[in-house]
Protein backbone atom coordinates (compact mmCIF):
# COMPACT_ATOMS: atom_id res chain seq x y z
CA UNK A 1 0.00 0.00 0.00
CA UNK A 2 2.87 2.42 0.69
CA UNK A 3 3.67 2.42 -3.01
CA UNK A 4 0.13 3.58 -3.84
CA UNK A 5 0.48 6.64 -1.59
CA UNK A 6 3.10 9.19 -2.53
CA UNK A 7 6.02 9.31 -0.11
CA UNK A 8 5.45 13.02 0.30
CA UNK A 9 2.24 15.01 -0.04
CA UNK A 10 3.03 18.29 -1.75
CA UNK A 11 -0.36 19.80 -0.92
CA UNK A 12 1.22 21.83 1.92
CA UNK A 13 4.67 23.37 2.31
CA UNK A 14 5.83 21.67 -0.92
CA UNK A 15 5.95 18.34 0.89
CA UNK A 16 8.52 19.48 3.43
CA UNK A 17 8.49 18.55 7.10
CA UNK A 18 5.51 17.13 8.95
CA UNK A 19 3.06 18.66 6.49
CA UNK A 20 4.58 16.50 3.78
CA UNK A 21 2.96 13.51 5.50
CA UNK A 22 -0.40 15.14 6.27
CA UNK A 23 -3.58 15.34 4.21
CA UNK A 24 -5.75 18.43 4.04
CA UNK A 25 -8.74 16.72 5.64
CA UNK A 26 -10.14 17.93 8.95
CA UNK A 27 -9.57 15.90 12.11
CA UNK A 28 -12.06 13.04 12.26
CA UNK A 29 -13.01 13.27 8.59
CA UNK A 30 -13.71 9.92 6.96
CA UNK A 31 -11.99 10.67 3.66
CA UNK A 32 -8.58 9.66 4.99
CA UNK A 33 -9.80 6.18 5.92
CA UNK A 34 -11.53 5.73 2.57
CA UNK A 35 -8.30 6.76 0.81
CA UNK A 36 -6.44 4.16 2.88
CA UNK A 37 -8.84 1.34 2.00
CA UNK A 38 -8.84 2.33 -1.63
CA UNK A 39 -5.03 2.34 -1.74
CA UNK A 40 -4.95 -1.07 -0.06
CA UNK A 41 -7.36 -2.52 -2.61
CA UNK A 42 -5.38 -1.12 -5.55
CA UNK A 43 -2.19 -2.56 -4.08
CA UNK A 44 -3.61 -6.00 -3.21
CA UNK A 45 -5.20 -6.40 -6.63
CA UNK A 46 -1.96 -5.36 -8.33
CA UNK A 47 -3.51 -2.71 -10.56
CA UNK A 48 -1.67 0.48 -9.56
CA UNK A 49 -0.18 1.04 -13.01
CA UNK A 50 -3.62 0.63 -14.62
CA UNK A 51 -5.64 2.73 -12.18
CA UNK A 52 -7.10 6.16 -12.92
CA UNK A 53 -8.77 8.05 -10.07
CA UNK A 54 -11.31 10.74 -10.93
CA UNK A 55 -11.78 13.43 -8.30
CA UNK A 56 -14.29 16.23 -8.91
CA UNK A 57 -15.04 19.35 -6.89
CA UNK A 58 -15.51 18.74 -3.16
CA UNK A 59 -13.45 17.60 -0.21
CA UNK A 60 -11.81 14.95 -2.41
CA UNK A 61 -10.63 17.56 -4.91
CA UNK A 62 -6.95 17.12 -3.96
CA UNK A 63 -6.86 13.34 -4.02
CA UNK A 64 -4.22 13.48 -6.75
CA UNK A 65 -1.76 14.76 -4.14
CA UNK A 66 -2.05 11.49 -2.23
CA UNK A 67 -2.61 8.50 -4.55
CA UNK A 68 0.20 7.61 -6.94
CA UNK A 69 -2.07 6.47 -9.75
CA UNK A 70 -3.37 8.09 -12.90
CA UNK A 71 -5.50 11.07 -11.93
CA UNK A 72 -8.04 13.22 -13.71
CA UNK A 73 -9.83 16.26 -12.33
CA UNK A 74 -13.50 16.50 -13.28
CA UNK A 75 -15.93 19.38 -13.15
CA UNK A 76 -18.45 19.34 -10.32
CA UNK A 77 -20.65 16.26 -10.69
CA UNK A 78 -19.09 15.10 -13.94
CA UNK A 79 -16.75 12.41 -12.59
CA UNK A 80 -18.83 9.46 -13.94
CA UNK A 81 -18.80 10.95 -17.43
CA UNK A 82 -15.03 11.51 -17.29
CA UNK A 83 -14.56 8.00 -15.87
CA UNK A 84 -16.60 6.51 -18.69
CA UNK A 85 -14.48 8.38 -21.23
CA UNK A 86 -11.30 6.97 -19.70
CA UNK A 87 -12.72 3.44 -19.68
CA UNK A 88 -13.76 3.59 -23.31
CA UNK A 89 -10.50 5.17 -24.44
CA UNK A 90 -8.42 2.63 -22.49
CA UNK A 91 -10.53 -0.47 -21.72
CA UNK A 92 -7.71 -2.07 -19.72
CA UNK A 93 -7.65 0.81 -17.23
CA UNK A 94 -9.15 0.50 -13.76
CA UNK A 95 -11.26 3.61 -13.28
CA UNK A 96 -12.42 4.92 -9.91
CA UNK A 97 -14.96 7.74 -9.63
CA UNK A 98 -14.57 9.18 -6.12
CA UNK A 99 -17.42 11.54 -5.17
CA UNK A 100 -19.18 13.24 -2.28
CA UNK A 101 -22.91 13.58 -1.69
CA UNK A 102 -23.25 17.17 -2.89
CA UNK A 103 -21.35 16.22 -6.02
CA UNK A 104 -22.86 12.84 -6.92
CA UNK A 105 -26.44 13.22 -5.66
CA UNK A 106 -27.03 16.84 -6.69
CA UNK A 107 -25.33 18.42 -9.69
CA UNK A 108 -24.06 15.02 -10.86
CA UNK A 109 -27.26 13.03 -10.41
CA UNK A 110 -27.90 12.60 -14.14
CA UNK A 111 -24.30 11.53 -14.77
CA UNK A 112 -24.24 8.83 -12.09
CA UNK A 113 -27.64 7.44 -13.08
CA UNK A 114 -26.68 7.16 -16.75
CA UNK A 115 -23.22 5.71 -16.03
CA UNK A 116 -24.62 3.19 -13.56
CA UNK A 117 -27.38 2.11 -15.93
CA UNK A 118 -24.79 1.45 -18.65
CA UNK A 119 -23.06 -0.90 -16.23
CA UNK A 120 -19.62 -0.63 -17.83
CA UNK A 121 -17.09 -2.01 -15.32
CA UNK A 122 -16.07 0.95 -13.18
CA UNK A 123 -15.85 1.58 -9.45
CA UNK A 124 -17.88 4.37 -7.81
CA UNK A 125 -16.91 5.40 -4.27
CA UNK A 126 -19.62 7.64 -2.82
CA UNK A 127 -18.71 9.41 0.45
CA UNK A 128 -21.91 10.53 2.17
CA UNK A 129 -21.46 12.92 5.12
CA UNK A 130 -24.93 14.48 4.75
CA UNK A 131 -23.63 17.99 4.01
CA UNK A 132 -21.65 20.13 1.58
CA UNK A 133 -18.35 19.85 3.43
CA UNK A 134 -15.94 21.89 1.33
CA UNK A 135 -18.10 24.82 0.29
CA UNK A 136 -19.46 25.96 3.64
CA UNK A 137 -21.84 23.44 5.17
CA UNK A 138 -24.89 23.91 2.96
CA UNK A 139 -27.73 21.40 2.77
CA UNK A 140 -26.95 18.42 0.57
CA UNK A 141 -29.37 15.97 -1.06
CA UNK A 142 -28.54 13.54 1.78
CA UNK A 143 -28.98 16.03 4.65
CA UNK A 144 -31.30 14.56 7.28
CA UNK A 145 -34.71 15.98 8.16
CA UNK A 146 -34.44 18.68 10.82
CA UNK A 147 -30.65 18.79 10.37
CA UNK A 148 -29.35 22.34 10.60
CA UNK A 149 -27.06 23.61 7.86
CA UNK A 150 -26.03 27.05 6.65
CA UNK A 151 -28.89 26.99 4.12
CA UNK A 152 -31.39 25.33 6.50
CA UNK A 153 -30.59 27.14 9.76
CA UNK A 154 -33.86 25.99 11.37
CA UNK A 155 -33.48 22.44 10.05
CA UNK A 156 -34.39 20.67 6.84
CA UNK A 157 -38.15 20.43 6.37
CA UNK A 158 -40.63 18.99 3.90
CA UNK A 159 -40.34 22.01 1.61
CA UNK A 160 -36.68 21.17 0.97
CA UNK A 161 -37.43 17.53 0.28
CA UNK A 162 -36.54 14.22 1.86
CA UNK A 163 -32.92 12.93 1.97
CA UNK A 164 -31.98 10.87 -1.07
CA UNK A 165 -31.02 7.22 -0.60
CA UNK A 166 -28.51 6.79 -3.39
CA UNK A 167 -27.45 3.19 -2.71
CA UNK A 168 -31.08 2.06 -3.00
CA UNK A 169 -31.58 4.18 -6.11
CA UNK A 170 -28.49 2.77 -7.84
CA UNK A 171 -29.33 -0.75 -6.65
CA UNK A 172 -32.66 -0.67 -8.51
CA UNK A 173 -30.96 -0.08 -11.85
CA UNK A 174 -30.18 -3.02 -14.13
CA UNK A 175 -26.63 -1.92 -14.90
CA UNK A 176 -24.67 -2.29 -11.63
CA UNK A 177 -23.65 -5.73 -10.37
CA UNK A 178 -22.65 -4.75 -6.83
CA UNK A 179 -24.04 -2.00 -4.56
CA UNK A 180 -23.41 -1.71 -0.82
CA UNK A 181 -23.69 0.93 1.90
CA UNK A 182 -21.11 0.88 4.66
CA UNK A 183 -19.91 3.16 7.47
CA UNK A 184 -16.83 4.12 9.45
CA UNK A 185 -18.04 4.72 13.01
CA UNK A 186 -16.38 1.66 14.61
CA UNK A 187 -13.81 -1.03 13.81
CA UNK A 188 -16.41 -3.56 12.70
CA UNK A 189 -17.87 -1.14 10.16
CA UNK A 190 -14.42 -0.09 8.98
CA UNK A 191 -13.56 -3.69 8.17
CA UNK A 192 -16.78 -3.98 6.20
CA UNK A 193 -15.92 -0.79 4.34
CA UNK A 194 -12.48 -2.13 3.54
CA UNK A 195 -13.95 -5.34 2.13
CA UNK A 196 -16.68 -3.54 0.17
CA UNK A 197 -14.24 -1.21 -1.56
CA UNK A 198 -12.00 -4.11 -2.51
CA UNK A 199 -14.94 -6.11 -3.84
CA UNK A 200 -16.23 -3.21 -5.94
CA UNK A 201 -12.77 -2.78 -7.40
CA UNK A 202 -12.42 -6.53 -8.03
CA UNK A 203 -15.72 -6.55 -9.96
CA UNK A 204 -14.05 -4.13 -12.35
CA UNK A 205 -10.69 -5.91 -12.47
CA UNK A 206 -12.50 -9.12 -13.44
CA UNK A 207 -14.60 -7.27 -16.05
CA UNK A 208 -17.83 -8.31 -14.33
CA UNK A 209 -19.48 -4.92 -14.04
CA UNK A 210 -19.98 -1.67 -12.14
CA UNK A 211 -19.55 -1.55 -8.38
CA UNK A 212 -21.00 1.22 -6.20
CA UNK A 213 -20.02 1.69 -2.55
CA UNK A 214 -21.70 4.35 -0.41
CA UNK A 215 -19.69 5.21 2.70
CA UNK A 216 -21.40 7.01 5.59
CA UNK A 217 -18.70 9.36 6.78
CA UNK A 218 -18.24 11.80 9.64
CA UNK A 219 -17.88 15.57 9.14
CA UNK A 220 -17.05 16.88 12.64
CA UNK A 221 -16.37 20.38 11.31
CA UNK A 222 -19.87 21.06 9.99
CA UNK A 223 -21.61 18.94 12.59
CA UNK A 224 -19.80 21.08 15.20
CA UNK A 225 -18.90 17.94 17.12
CA UNK A 226 -15.82 16.13 18.30
CA UNK A 227 -14.73 13.19 16.09
CA UNK A 228 -16.07 10.66 18.61
CA UNK A 229 -19.41 12.46 18.89
CA UNK A 230 -19.61 12.67 15.12
CA UNK A 231 -19.12 8.89 14.87
CA UNK A 232 -21.94 8.38 17.34
CA UNK A 233 -24.14 10.77 15.34
CA UNK A 234 -23.58 8.77 12.16
CA UNK A 235 -24.54 5.58 14.01
CA UNK A 236 -27.58 7.01 15.79
CA UNK A 237 -28.91 9.48 13.21
CA UNK A 238 -27.71 8.51 9.75
CA UNK A 239 -27.94 4.72 9.84
CA UNK A 240 -31.73 4.66 10.55
CA UNK A 241 -32.25 6.81 7.43
CA UNK A 242 -29.51 5.13 5.38
CA UNK A 243 -29.58 1.43 6.38
CA UNK A 244 -26.28 -0.36 5.99
CA UNK A 245 -25.82 -3.49 3.93
CA UNK A 246 -25.68 -4.95 0.45
CA UNK A 247 -28.32 -3.53 -1.86
CA UNK A 248 -27.39 -5.56 -4.90
CA UNK A 249 -24.93 -8.37 -5.56
CA UNK A 250 -25.35 -10.19 -8.86
CA UNK A 251 -23.30 -13.19 -9.88
CA UNK A 252 -22.17 -12.49 -13.40
CA UNK A 253 -19.57 -13.80 -15.78
CA UNK A 254 -16.85 -11.52 -17.15
CA UNK A 255 -18.31 -9.79 -20.18
CA UNK A 256 -16.50 -6.54 -20.87
CA UNK A 257 -14.26 -6.97 -23.90
CA UNK A 258 -13.50 -3.81 -25.82
CA UNK A 259 -10.60 -2.91 -28.08
CA UNK A 260 -9.02 0.53 -27.64
CA UNK A 261 -10.22 3.19 -30.10
CA UNK A 262 -8.54 3.15 -33.48
CA UNK A 263 -7.51 6.48 -34.94
CA UNK A 264 -5.71 5.21 -38.03
CA UNK A 265 -6.85 7.50 -40.87
CA UNK A 266 -7.54 4.67 -43.29
CA UNK A 267 -9.72 2.81 -40.77
CA UNK A 268 -11.57 5.92 -39.62
CA UNK A 269 -12.26 6.94 -43.21
CA UNK A 270 -13.81 3.53 -43.89
CA UNK A 271 -16.18 3.89 -40.92
CA UNK A 272 -17.40 7.36 -41.86
CA UNK A 273 -17.58 6.58 -45.57
CA UNK A 274 -14.84 8.99 -46.51
CA UNK A 275 -11.57 8.73 -48.39
CA UNK A 276 -7.93 9.19 -47.39
CA UNK A 277 -7.01 10.60 -50.77
CA UNK A 278 -5.79 14.19 -50.77
CA UNK A 279 -8.40 16.80 -51.66
CA UNK A 280 -5.75 19.34 -52.56
CA UNK A 281 -6.29 21.31 -49.38
CA UNK A 282 -3.89 21.95 -46.55
CA UNK A 283 -1.45 23.93 -48.65
CA UNK A 284 -2.19 27.46 -47.42
CA UNK A 285 0.50 29.29 -45.44
CA UNK A 286 -0.28 29.90 -41.76
CA UNK A 287 -1.34 33.53 -41.06
CA UNK A 288 1.88 34.24 -39.17
CA UNK A 289 1.47 37.98 -39.82
CA UNK A 290 -1.22 37.85 -37.11
CA UNK A 291 0.57 35.45 -34.76
CA UNK A 292 3.41 32.98 -35.37
CA UNK A 293 1.66 30.01 -33.77
CA UNK A 294 -1.90 30.62 -32.56
CA UNK A 295 -4.44 33.10 -33.91
CA UNK A 296 -7.45 33.88 -31.71
CA UNK A 297 -10.67 35.48 -32.97
CA UNK A 298 -13.91 36.46 -31.26
CA UNK A 299 -17.23 36.98 -33.07
CA UNK A 300 -19.89 38.66 -30.92
CA UNK A 301 -23.36 40.16 -31.18
CA UNK A 302 -26.95 39.68 -30.21
CA UNK A 303 -28.61 36.29 -30.55
CA UNK A 304 -29.57 35.86 -34.20
CA UNK A 305 -26.81 38.08 -35.59
CA UNK A 306 -25.06 35.03 -37.04
CA UNK A 307 -21.79 35.20 -35.08
CA UNK A 308 -21.87 31.46 -34.48
CA UNK A 309 -22.26 30.65 -38.16
CA UNK A 310 -19.31 32.70 -39.38
CA UNK A 311 -17.20 31.39 -36.48
CA UNK A 312 -17.90 27.86 -37.69
CA UNK A 313 -17.11 28.79 -41.29
CA UNK A 314 -13.80 30.30 -40.17
CA UNK A 315 -12.96 27.18 -38.20
CA UNK A 316 -13.76 24.88 -41.11
CA UNK A 317 -11.69 26.99 -43.47
CA UNK A 318 -8.72 26.77 -41.12
CA UNK A 319 -9.08 23.00 -40.84
CA UNK A 320 -9.32 22.70 -44.62
CA UNK A 321 -6.13 24.73 -44.81
CA UNK A 322 -4.41 22.03 -42.77
CA UNK A 323 -4.36 23.56 -39.27
CA UNK A 324 -5.84 22.68 -35.90
CA UNK A 325 -8.79 24.94 -35.19
CA UNK A 326 -11.52 25.13 -32.55
CA UNK A 327 -14.85 26.92 -32.27
CA UNK A 328 -16.42 27.38 -28.84
CA UNK A 329 -19.92 28.93 -28.82
CA UNK A 330 -21.49 30.86 -25.96
CA UNK A 331 -25.20 31.48 -26.36
CA UNK A 332 -27.40 33.93 -24.55
CA UNK A 333 -30.57 32.88 -22.74
CA UNK A 334 -32.78 34.03 -25.60
CA UNK A 335 -32.83 32.54 -29.09
CA UNK A 336 -33.08 36.09 -30.46
CA UNK A 337 -31.75 39.20 -28.79
CA UNK A 338 -29.58 37.63 -26.10
CA UNK A 339 -25.81 38.00 -26.02
CA UNK A 340 -24.05 35.48 -28.22
CA UNK A 341 -20.37 35.11 -28.99
CA UNK A 342 -17.97 32.52 -30.33
CA UNK A 343 -14.25 32.02 -29.79
CA UNK A 344 -12.10 30.66 -32.60
CA UNK A 345 -8.48 29.52 -32.46
CA UNK A 346 -6.23 28.52 -35.34
CA UNK A 347 -2.89 26.91 -34.42
CA UNK A 348 0.13 25.62 -36.29
CA UNK A 349 0.17 22.41 -34.27
CA UNK A 350 -2.48 22.12 -31.55
CA UNK A 351 -4.94 24.51 -29.92
CA UNK A 352 -4.11 24.36 -26.21
CA UNK A 353 -7.06 26.44 -24.97
CA UNK A 354 -10.17 27.07 -27.07
CA UNK A 355 -11.20 30.28 -25.27
CA UNK A 356 -10.18 33.68 -26.69
CA UNK A 357 -10.05 36.04 -23.70
CA UNK A 358 -7.56 38.28 -25.53
CA UNK A 359 -8.35 37.96 -29.24
CA UNK A 360 -6.20 39.17 -32.09
CA UNK A 361 -9.37 39.90 -34.07
CA UNK A 362 -12.78 41.01 -32.80
CA UNK A 363 -15.88 41.16 -35.00
CA UNK A 364 -18.98 42.69 -33.33
CA UNK A 365 -22.55 43.39 -34.38
CA UNK A 366 -23.89 45.49 -31.50
CA UNK A 367 -22.75 48.21 -29.07
CA UNK A 368 -22.90 45.94 -26.02
CA UNK A 369 -20.45 43.47 -27.55
CA UNK A 370 -18.03 46.24 -28.54
CA UNK A 371 -18.17 47.75 -25.08
CA UNK A 372 -17.64 44.38 -23.42
CA UNK A 373 -14.98 42.84 -25.63
CA UNK A 374 -13.28 45.84 -27.23
CA UNK A 375 -10.91 46.40 -24.27
CA UNK A 376 -9.82 42.75 -24.39
CA UNK A 377 -8.30 42.92 -27.90
CA UNK A 378 -4.54 42.56 -27.94
CA UNK A 379 -2.26 45.46 -28.78
CA UNK A 380 -1.88 45.54 -32.55
CA UNK A 381 -5.16 43.69 -33.01
CA UNK A 382 -8.10 44.39 -35.32
CA UNK A 383 -11.72 45.27 -34.53
CA UNK A 384 -14.48 45.25 -37.15
CA UNK A 385 -17.87 46.57 -36.06
CA UNK A 386 -21.27 47.10 -37.65
CA UNK A 387 -21.43 50.87 -38.18
CA UNK A 388 -25.12 50.56 -39.06
CA UNK A 389 -26.00 50.10 -35.39
CA UNK A 390 -22.79 51.30 -33.70
CA UNK A 391 -22.83 54.92 -34.78
CA UNK A 392 -20.75 56.27 -31.90
CA UNK A 393 -18.04 53.71 -31.09
CA UNK A 394 -16.12 54.16 -27.85
CA UNK A 395 -12.58 55.45 -27.96
CA UNK A 396 -10.20 52.63 -28.88
CA UNK A 397 -6.71 51.96 -27.69
CA UNK A 398 -4.30 53.60 -30.14
CA UNK A 399 -2.61 50.25 -30.74
CA UNK A 400 -5.86 48.78 -32.14
CA UNK A 401 -6.99 49.10 -35.75
CA UNK A 402 -10.76 49.61 -35.73
CA UNK A 403 -12.96 49.58 -38.82
CA UNK A 404 -16.64 50.48 -38.94
CA UNK A 405 -18.44 48.79 -41.83
CA UNK A 406 -22.24 48.84 -42.29
CA UNK A 407 -22.81 45.07 -42.27
CA UNK A 408 -26.56 45.37 -41.76
CA UNK A 409 -27.13 48.15 -44.30
CA UNK A 410 -25.22 46.26 -47.00
CA UNK A 411 -27.31 43.15 -46.28
CA UNK A 412 -30.56 45.14 -46.36
CA UNK A 413 -29.52 46.65 -49.70
CA UNK A 414 -29.11 43.09 -50.97
CA UNK A 415 -32.67 42.35 -49.85
CA UNK A 416 -31.90 40.01 -46.96
CA UNK A 417 -30.80 41.44 -43.60
CA UNK A 418 -29.89 37.97 -42.33
CA UNK A 419 -26.77 37.83 -44.51
CA UNK A 420 -25.11 40.66 -42.56
CA UNK A 421 -22.91 38.02 -40.92
CA UNK A 422 -21.65 36.91 -44.33
CA UNK A 423 -20.90 40.55 -45.14
CA UNK A 424 -18.95 40.70 -41.88
CA UNK A 425 -17.04 37.55 -42.77
CA UNK A 426 -15.99 38.99 -46.13
CA UNK A 427 -14.83 42.21 -44.49
CA UNK A 428 -12.92 40.24 -41.86
CA UNK A 429 -11.11 38.16 -44.47
CA UNK A 430 -10.17 41.31 -46.38
CA UNK A 431 -8.98 43.09 -43.23
CA UNK A 432 -6.93 40.24 -41.80
CA UNK A 433 -5.80 38.32 -44.90
CA UNK A 434 -6.09 35.28 -42.66
CA UNK A 435 -6.61 32.93 -45.61
CA UNK A 436 -7.31 33.59 -49.30
CA UNK A 437 -10.84 34.67 -50.21
CA UNK A 438 -11.37 31.60 -52.41
CA UNK A 439 -10.77 29.26 -49.45
CA UNK A 440 -13.65 30.86 -47.54
CA UNK A 441 -15.87 30.74 -50.58
CA UNK A 442 -15.16 27.02 -50.94
CA UNK A 443 -16.09 26.44 -47.31
CA UNK A 444 -19.29 28.45 -47.69
CA UNK A 445 -20.28 26.56 -50.82
CA UNK A 446 -19.71 23.26 -49.06
CA UNK A 447 -21.78 24.38 -46.04
CA UNK A 448 -24.67 25.42 -48.30
CA UNK A 449 -24.55 22.48 -50.71
CA UNK A 450 -27.92 21.23 -49.44
CA UNK A 451 -29.43 24.74 -49.53
CA UNK A 452 -28.33 25.86 -52.95
CA UNK A 453 -30.93 28.63 -53.17
CA UNK A 454 -29.08 30.53 -50.43
CA UNK A 455 -25.69 30.32 -52.09
CA UNK A 456 -25.94 33.22 -54.62
CA UNK A 457 -26.96 35.85 -52.08
CA UNK A 458 -24.39 34.66 -49.54
CA UNK A 459 -21.67 34.70 -52.15
CA UNK A 460 -22.68 38.25 -53.11
CA UNK A 461 -22.83 39.32 -49.44
CA UNK A 462 -19.34 37.96 -48.87
CA UNK A 463 -17.99 39.83 -51.90
CA UNK A 464 -19.70 43.04 -50.79
CA UNK A 465 -17.98 42.71 -47.42
CA UNK A 466 -14.60 42.34 -49.11
CA UNK A 467 -15.31 45.39 -51.29
CA UNK A 468 -16.56 47.46 -48.36
CA UNK A 469 -13.32 46.98 -46.46
CA UNK A 470 -11.22 47.72 -49.54
CA UNK A 471 -13.17 50.94 -50.14
CA UNK A 472 -12.82 51.96 -46.49
CA UNK A 473 -9.11 51.28 -46.46
CA UNK A 474 -8.60 53.47 -49.51
CA UNK A 475 -10.29 56.41 -47.82
CA UNK A 476 -8.27 56.16 -44.59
Amino acid sequence: MEGVFYNRFERHAHGEGLKGQSTHYCSGCGHGLVHKYLAEAVDELGVQDRTIAISPVGCSVFMYYYLDVGNSQAAHGRAPAVALGHKMANPQSIVISYQGDGDLASIGLAEIIQAAQMGVPMTIIFVNNAIYGMTGGQMAPTTLMEQQTTTTPTGRDRLTGEPMRMAETIGQLNGPVYVERVALYDNKQRVRTQKAIKKALRMQVENRGLGFVEVLSECPTHLHMSPSDAEQWVKDEMVPIFPLGVKKDVETEPWFQLDPPNFEPADVATVIGSSTESNGRGTEPFPAHIDPEDVSIKFAGAGGDGAQTIAMLTTRTAINAGYDSTHIPSYGPESRGGTSYADVHIATTEVLSPASPKPHVLVVFNPQSLEKFGPTVRDGGVILYDSTVIVEPPEMDPGIRAYGIPFTQIAVDLGKAMVKNTVALGATVAATQIFPVERFVETMEDALKDRCALLPINREAFNRGVEAFSDLEQTQ
